[in-house]
């Protein structure tokens, strides 16, 4: 599975895609001749100080964001290009026969440089981006694209991988050196390795452009989403929204130089957290039209052409290697293997959840009557008069948790406490090592024996140089065979308050920030042997499990109770206050589940698609609006959670995979029911899912790894009746 990392770093397949690049890039390398040729001029013309040509000699082998500046990454890529295309040429020109030891643990240990460098570089990409980064990703993603191919199409490389295959019965091998035998030569396969050479030039060709299309897709979303945040005049049109938000948003309107205005960034999803408390309806109307007309709206950062591209190139690529087309390609190696299996999936989630949609709407239109607003409920209204329909229904709204839930409460006290009480973790906060930005915490993390466990990366405010959403990476994955311990980081996009102030959580930001952490925690419990196989590589329809079921425990009644206090007074939350919030646990499921639904079912219908089927760019609105029409899933109220033109998921590594948040969801929701069942919040039952399932990162089947947890097959009952489908009229 090396191509997991070389795919990394030519497409940034992280947890939500690539982000941003702003120029079209230099001609691509597409020899191994031309990237091995660049390395004495690296060499004359890179001071030796560059501090990716090193390990890192910080504890842990922890990144030294102090010493990194911009003008070291576009050698330090150069470099270790050079120096893997060196060391898989050591690997083909060695004349002993090939076996496991001469092939696969070089192999394994390949691109050193190249992967540190490629690791820090995509991480601030997303998490603090600037002009120079931009730049540098633009000129890099083609030259990583054919430095992917000169290794993954290299046909003395591939024979040596292929006769070790071949012969893998008759070899003494452990059980996870088999897998790693059996995956990368898939992953060979699946590169285009058994191509005829013309066949071999037009996949480089496909691989070089979309390289550059998706940067350039992530560039034009960051960009627009900044330069299109609502600005308004006064404080009256912000009216519902408390004093520290509308503060926030006048501060945000001086750090624009837009002295008195009012500014209201916007997040990468359709909806906006700030419709559920604005009163002013023209100014709901107006945020969400700005927001689902990214990308489609004309100008600079219009994506409808370039997604048009991206769709058919992909679908070209995808018949090449001999697939119907991308889905299917995508497909073969996550656990649903087909589209008709997803396809399946979704078409008996859809109906159900679109029926509650439809029955929450008539309560919303009722409870707007009720309350003599003479309007037809619409898409900005929903979150508006849901809050209310809540407060109402539960006699509680979201406002009253806020003060219960201050940022770093959460963290330490919920989130922290958790891992504590399953796993016996225990964290301590570490002020000696450099960060890239001033909000950034590090914290050392200890396994029950006392052990030094992990390093674990806080970054939770929302700022311009930071790409939308919520995501995990791993700066130094686990590895016995290179004696590594994990070094990995939550990011997320918590609005930071004025100064002083403190920073209270939705509800929807706490359990994001268990969820997150299910992906740290993945990643620091790894115990295998191989990079290729560490912590969340897995298929990325399991990767999002066991964060989905890190969950559980935000609202678990004793984890709750331990972090949800007052921020003044330190009271707990009432009780009662604490079963509204259970209670109303299903509420708005409807929505919720069709809006999810819908961005991944347009999700699959483009990439269902063969190239000649592929619309024009003036057609990108219309082909969405017919293929949720088609499947039953189109209600304007109910908007996808992403559109087209700025679903950064499936530029990158959840193409063809969005469903897997609720292919994954279904064994989340199964593994929540084992957890009751065998009492809840226990140590042995932490250190079951830990030594069955989040030690196991990629070494096994998933499945199979599902299955030794569970002891059985996935159910499910247990996902339909959380979100409340299993009644709903047909």
């Amino acid at each position: 599975m090396k191509k997991t990392l070389i795919a990394t770093m030519a497409m940034c397949l992280s947890a939500a895609a690539c982000n941003q690049s702003e120029k079209p890039a230099d001609a691509p390398v597409s020899s191994q001749a031309e990237v091995a040729d660049t390395a004495p001029a690296v060499a004359n013309t890179v001071a030796e100080s560059n501090p990716f040509f090193a390990e890192s000699d910080l504890f842990m082998m922890y990144p030294p964001f102090d010493q990194i500046k911009n003008d070291h990454y576009a050698p330090a890529f150069e470099r270790g290009m050079s120096e893997q295309i060196a060391e898989i040429e050591a690997i083909v020109n060695n004349p002993e026969p090939a076996t496991f030891d001469n092939t696969f643990i070089p192999f394994e240990k390949s691109g050193a440089t190249l992967a540190r460098v490629s690791r820090v570089f995509y991480a601030l990409s997303s998490a603090h981006t600037n002009d120079d980064i931009k730049a540098v990703r633009a000129d890099v993603a083609p030259k990583l694209s054919a430095h992917s191919d000169a290794i993954l199409l290299n046909p003395a490389l591939f024979a040596r991988v292929k006769t070790i295959h071949d012969s893998l019965a008759d070899l003494e091998l452990d059980a996870e050196s088999k897998r790693l035998v059996t995956e990368t030569y898939k992953d060979f396969i699946g590169a285009g390795a058994e191509l005829s050479p013309e066949d071999k030039e037009k996949l480089k060709a496909y691989n070089s452009e979309l390289a550059t299309l998706t940067t350039q897709f992530s560039s034009n979303v960051l960009e627009e989403v900044n330069s299109n945040a609502i600005v308004l005049d006064s404080a009256e049109e912000l009216a519902g929204l408390s004093e520290g938000q509308i503060a926030s948003a006048l501060e945000a309107g001086k750090a624009r130089e837009m002295e008195g205005k009012y500014v209201v960034p916007l997040l990468n999803t359709s909806q906006q957290p700030s419709l559920s408390s604005l009163q002013n309806r023209a100014v709901r109307e107006r945020i969400l039209k700005t927001s689902l007309g990214r990308g489609s709206s004309g100008g600079d950062y219009d994506n409808r052409e370039l997604v048009t591209k991206i769709f058919k190139l992909r679908a070209e690529r995808a018949q090449l290697l001999g697939f119907a087309n991308h889905a299917a390609y995508q497909l073969v190696n996550q656990t649903a293997q087909t589209t008709e299996a997803v396809n399946q999936r979704l078409a008996t989630l859809a109906p159900p959840a679109v029926a509650n949609a439809k029955a929450e709407l008539a309560d919303l239109q009722a409870l707007a009557t009720e309350l003599g607003d003479d309007i037809d409920i619409q898409a900005w209204d929903w979150d508006f008069y849901t809050e209310k329909l809540r407060a109402k229904r539960y006699n509680f709204d979201e406002s009253q948790l806020k003060p219960y839930l201050e940022m770093e409460n959460v963290l330490v006290n919920g989130v922290f406490h958790a891992a504590e009480k399953l796993y016996g973790l225990t964290f301590k906060q570490r002020t000696d090592l450099p960060t890239y930005h001033e909000d950034v915490k590090v914290w050392e993390v200890f396994d029950a024996d006392g052990s030094t466990l992990a390093l674990f990366i806080q970054d939770f405010y929302a700022r311009e140089s930071k790409r939308g959403g919520a995501w995990m990476n791993a700066y130094v994955p686990q590895s016995n065979l290179l004696d590594r311990k994990p070094v990995v980081a939550n990011h997320l996009n918590v609005p930071k308050p004025p100064a002083g102030e403190p920073t209270l959580l939705t509800w929807d930001e706490v359990t994001t920030m268990f969820h997150e952490f299910g992906h740290a925690l993945h990643g620091m419990f790894s115990d295998v042997k191989y990079p290729s196989f560490s912590g969340t590589s897995v298929p990325r329809d399991f990767v999002e499990y066991p964060s989905q079921v890190n969950e559980m425990w935000a609202d678990w009644p004793e984890i709750l109770a331990n972090y949800a206090t007052h921020y003044e007074t330190g009271e707990p939350m009432p009780r009662e206050l604490l079963d509204k919030v259970l209670a109303s646990s299903k509420f708005n499921q409807g929505y919720a589940t069709t809006e999810y639904l819908a961005a991944s079912l347009l999700d699959q219908a483009w990439h269902q698609l063969t190239p000649d089927q592929v619309p024009s760019a003036d057609g990108v609105l219309e082909f969405e609006a017919n293929a949720l029409e088609k499947v039953g899933a189109k209600m304007d109220q109910v908007p996808p959670r992403y559109r087209t033109t700025y679903f950064s998921h499936i530029m990158g590594g959840y193409s063809a995979g969005y469903y897997s948040y609720i292919w994954s969801e279904v064994l989340d929701a199964d593994s929540v029911e084992w957890f009751k069942e065998n009492g809840g919040l226990k140590r042995e039952n932490g250190d079951h899912f830990r030594k069955t399932l989040l030690s196991r990162g990629g070494s096994e089947d998933a499945m199979t790894i599902f299955k030794t947890f569970r002891g059985a097959d996935p159910d499910i009952q247990p996902l339909l009746e959380r979100k409340g489908l299993t009644g709903a009229k047909k």
